[in-house]
């Protein structure tokens, strides 16, 4: 089985399935995972074509021997291992994540896995029992949940801060498939807008899901029921491109969400409003180191990363002094090393409470396919209101 970590140097060993030549997110998981140290990459299976495996395995300095030509018998092979990989981490399209994450579990394999978790309730799911039985950590990489000014936003809202929450607002406006860039050679664009790789859902699945993650970790609030009208306006494409929301929240709360890939002039435009009975927050992913706070009986407040005294689980995840930004690269490392410390406790016998690690877990991750299943079948329905299923 998968080694037992040092006892006196914290240093994990993971694999990763998917990542070879070209890979955008494969390229930041690696860079994220040994931002502090505490982890190096041992294993690989880069791709379904071997060859490229081996390529991306050669520039990683891995021995032949740990690079696998399928994700089947990595899980098998380091399961088996005294010097075994502690956790693997899955950069692969949507399609895959539920039969290699299913894959390394039952092999008592860890894992940290792209969003979104699965392509349907029933796997998410099952992905979700099946950690649970193996008592194995399960971490989804929502990453906007690990910049600390989101965290910050966070701490105000169940501080009661700016009181009982009325409406929220969510907004992720991109510009990048406003042209047909996938008969272009846009490779992300292709598989994206591919259902066989994808999932039912291009835009809700991949930047909507971020505003649900994002809200629901501030907030702490549950969707109760949503509308949901999902476009494509791209020619020919099978798949959406925008999306709108409107949404009631189990304290009583409304709001909307408003997700697209075909918004020019916005590059990453993720934005959330969050406004209560005594106050308001305001967070923006492209300006992501302020954190605008208002309230009736005072001045408005922008919070600063780095500069000012910020709550415990902020100042936690603070890299930099002031004036030195942080952005999307540290927001990765803070959840792997999140994920990490979880996983050095573990492995030394210690009680583990995902409640206690602040990552996005493998709850999280059902709770997001759960919200996309329901804008799917919202909008199906002509954009009638339908509940969430709890």
């Amino acid at each position: 089985m998968a080694n037992k970590l040092d006892k006196e140097k914290f240093l994990a060993k993971y694999g990763m399935v998917g990542g070879g030549p070209g890979s955008f997110i494969g390229s930041v998981h690696r860079k994220a995972a040994r931002f502090d140290g505490r982890a190096e990459i041992a294993a690989g299976s880069f791709s379904r074509d071997y060859e490229k495996t081996l390529k991306t395995g050669k520039k990683l300095n891995l021995p032949k021997e740990r690079l696998y030509d399928s994700y089947q018998e990595m899980a098998a092979k380091e399961s088996q291992k005294e010097n075994g990989i502690d956790f693997v981490s899955i950069v692969v399209p949507n399609k895959f994540h539920h039969p290699i994450a299913k894959e390394f579990l039952k092999k008592g394999i860890n894992v940290v896995c792209d969003k979104p978790l699965a392509v349907s309730l029933k796997e998410a799911r099952e992905l979700k029992d099946l950690a649970k039985s193996k008592d194995l950590l399960f971490a989804v990489t929502y990453v906007y949940s690990g910049y600390p000014m989101v965290k910050q936003a966070r701490e105000i809202v169940s501080s009661g801060e700016i009181g009982e929450i009325r409406v929220i607002q969510g907004e992720y406006p991109q510009e990048w498939l406003a042209e047909p860039v996938e008969n272009r050679g846009n490779k992300q664009a292709e598989w994206r807008l591919n259902p066989s790789m994808s999932g039912k859902t291009n835009c809700v699945g991949d930047i909507g899901s971020h505003i649900e993650n994002t809200v629901s970790y501030i907030s702490g609030l549950e969707i109760d029921s949503l509308i949901a009208n999902l476009s494509s306006f791209g020619k020919c494409r099978e798949l959406d491109d925008n999306a709108e929301m409107m949404l009631k929240f189990n304290n009583g709360a409304t709001g909307s969400f408003w997700c697209s890939q075909v918004a020019v002039g916005h590059e990453n435009g993720l934005k959330i409003r969050v406004y209560g009975t005594k106050g308001s927050i305001i967070w923006k992913q492209e300006n992501p180191n302020y954190l605008e706070v208002s309230s009736l009986d005072g001045p408005t407040k922008t919070f600063s990363r780095g500069r000012d005294d910020l709550e415990k689980r902020a100042t936690k995840n603070v890299r930099l002094p002031g004036g030195h930004p942080e952005g999307f690269y540290e927001a990765f490392a803070n959840i792997y090393n999140n994920f990490l410390s979880a996983l050095k406790d573990k492995t030394r016998g210690e009680r583990v409470d995902p409640e206690d690690y602040d990552y996005p877990n493998v709850e999280d991750g059902v709770k997001g396919v759960r919200f996309i299943e329901t804008c799917l079948e919202s909008s199906r329905k002509n954009s009638k209101w339908v509940s969430v299923d709890q």
